[in-house]
């Protein structure tokens, strides 16, 4: 299934509010609110890359505050094991 990192830059006090709206969609496994150049990072997956594409085009970019978007896509994933 087709996976990407989504870097967020949204309007100054409008980050909870993005932060919030895309927890709601289920295409979106993980937020995370971060410091530095962009604002929020979300993973998305979705079952193609058309699909993807739309979230992130048709959904993620068209959220109230957001500025603008850096979409990584994942090529290779690996979790490592804790302990």
């Amino acid at each position: 299934m087709p996976e990407a990192l989504v870097a967020i830059n949204v309007d100054v006090g409008k980050e909870d509010e993005v932060f919030n709206k895309l927890l709601e969609m289920p295409e979106v496994k993980e937020v995370f609110m971060v410091y530095g150049i962009y604002d929020i990072i979300a993973l998305v997956e979705a079952p193609t890359m058309d699909q993807l594409r739309e979230t992130i085009t048709g959904k993620i970019r068209k959220i109230d505050g957001v500025k603008m978007t850096l979409t990584m896509v994942i090529v290779t994933r690996r979790v490592k094991n804790k302990g």
